[in-house]
């Protein structure tokens, strides 16, 4: 995971939680005793967490030692342990529900996006995440998708050029719901000069397909396409335009995403592995 924003992360989301201070364990527990305890996994999954585990109780302090049991990317079984937690009783309290938010919410995307590569691993298609994500997690989000053995599409909207329906529509490229490929040509020609980046555009119709295949894009995406118009997509691209990649989006599922792996596309980009991934369950239990 990247480090810098891990540990803000972190900090802002127990700065948030304890506030002024546990004032429960304070009131409560005498003293400073030192106490055992393990994180286990009460479902099973994909585990990913290792860099906020060792953000919240990092080697070089005392108060509390880490020993880890998973690596991200390990499978997760119900009941086993993940890490085990030796030292100060107030901290590992204090810090147990965000630590545990985090790798819940991590590992329920790893586990989720490990779910769909696994309904495709015979194919050599490549599962893409979206922008989809929860504000100021992507890049852990987009971290756990990598860890369940998916890929990274754009991270901001700086890292490509894709040109959607209503960048088409604002634009002025779309007339009587054609794109009009006279008024399209000079963007095309306007982006090759001014920028690197990779080409993207989006497409809703074989027609529009066509239209924008001819200016030879690196991607073309095909949003909610049914199987058969994909197929014919496929079909048309390896006659004419091999060169061009293709990636399927739009309401992918479980049940849909082999079949549509199977028409013959490059990419299917599946934003559920982000926004609608359900947390996995841990606990914290005392030894």
């Amino acid at each position: 995971m990247l480090k810098k924003e891990t540990k803000l992360m972190l900090k802002s989301a127990l700065a948030e939680d304890i506030a002024g201070g546990d004032i429960t364990s304070r009131l409560v527990i005498k003293g400073s005793p030192r106490i055992k305890a393990v994180v286990l996994a009460k479902e099973n999954g994909v585990f990913c967490g290792v860099d906020i585990l060792k953000e919240a109780f990092p080697a070089t302090k005392k108060d509390v030692t880490l020993t880890l049991f998973k690596q991200d990317g390990d499978p997760l079984i119900r009941g086993e342990g993940v890490a085990q937690l030796f030292g100060s009783a107030k901290k590992i309290l204090a810090y147990e529900r965000v630590v545990l938010n985090f790798i819940s919410m991590l590992s329920g995307v790893s586990t989720l996006t490990n779910q769909f590569v696994k309904k495709i691993q015979n194919t050599k298609v490549e599962i893409k995440d979206t922008r989809k994500t929860t504000p100021l997690f992507r890049n852990l989000q987009k971290y756990a998708v990598r860890v369940g053995g998916a890929s990274n599409h754009r991270m901001r909207l700086d890292d490509a050029v894709l040109i959607k329906d209503n960048h088409l529509r604002v634009g002025g490229y779309l007339v009587d719901g054609q794109i009009d490929k006279e008024k399209f040509k000079p963007i095309i020609k306007l982006l090759r000069q001014k920028t690197s980046l990779p080409l993207e555009v989006e497409v809703e119709t074989f027609s529009e397909f066509q239209a924008v295949a001819e200016f030879y894009p690196d991607i073309i995406m095909l949003d909610n396409f049914s199987l058969a118009n994909l197929k014919k997509v496929v079909s048309f691209r390896n006659k004419y335009y091999p060169r061009i990649k293709l990636e399927a989006s739009g309401g992918v599922n479980l049940t849909t995403i082999l079949k549509i792996a199977k028409s013959g596309v490059d990419y299917i980009s599946v934003g559920a592995i982000t926004h609608s991934a359900k947390a996995i369950d841990f606990s914290l239990e005392i030894l």
